[in-house]
């Protein structure tokens, strides 16, 4: 029981300064960006000597991907959720496509974290193929239960993957818009547009 104890408190102590250093990393990549940040920087952000946080991170890039996976694996336990509350295929789709447009505009920091917007803007980005790969299939798996739903609603295995995508390029189209404010151009609320949007969508699904 005591080793168990020590075992436990050990394993607190690693988790809270892991979240530490995450959450002083977001602050540094915020700034700077992912090619401007460093191991130094964000260790001096963190209140640790550099050498300190190589024993949880290898690299500036395994920090990046760890805050990136935990952003996703948040987004995914939403859209997930939202589909279970529905009662059907299309009301799957619907609540699922709107939770993940809804965790986006509800927390910023993830969408510029998720799209490689810190401190940087907009343009091609990525980490090492290793760690895409992983972040890759997580931000897939993020959208699983809009795909699930739209293969329930179409036997086209292709028409449910181009609806998926629909879903993932209209939210992010709209997040933009609206974060930036230039949908306020038009007077128009983009959560109800993509309300609409998925109605319509899952509409087309069964015709």
């Amino acid at each position: 029981m005591a080793e168990t104890t020590r075992a436990d408190r050990r394993g607190a102590v690693v988790e809270a300064k892991r979240a530490i250093i995450l959450e002083a990393a977001l602050r540094v990549f915020t700034t700077a960006g992912l090619r401007g940040a460093s191991m130094r920087a964000i260790a001096k952000e963190a209140g640790y000597v550099p050498g300190a946080i190589y024993a949880y991170f290898p690299s500036k890039e395994h920090i990046y991907a760890a805050a990136l996976g935990e952003s996703l694996t948040r987004l995914r336990a939403a859209t997930e959720a939202a589909a279970a509350s529905a009662h059907d295929a299309r009301g799957r789709f619907a609540a699922a496509g709107l939770a993940f447009f809804d965790f986006y505009d509800a927390h910023p920091r993830d969408l510029d974290l998720g799209f490689y917007l810190l401190g940087g803007g907009i343009a091609p980005r990525g980490l090492s193929d290793d760690l895409n790969r992983g972040l890759n299939a997580a931000l897939l798996a993020t959208l699983d239960p809009v795909r699930q739903a739209a293969g329930e609603l179409s036997a086209d295995t292709d028409r449910a993957t181009a609806a998926t995508a629909d879903v993932f390029a209209h939210a992010s189209g709209l997040l933009l818009l609206a974060h930036t404010r230039r949908l306020d151009l038009f007077r128009l609320d983009a959560r109800e547009l993509m309300r609409r949007h998925l109605v319509q969508l899952a509409g087309s699904l069964t015709s």
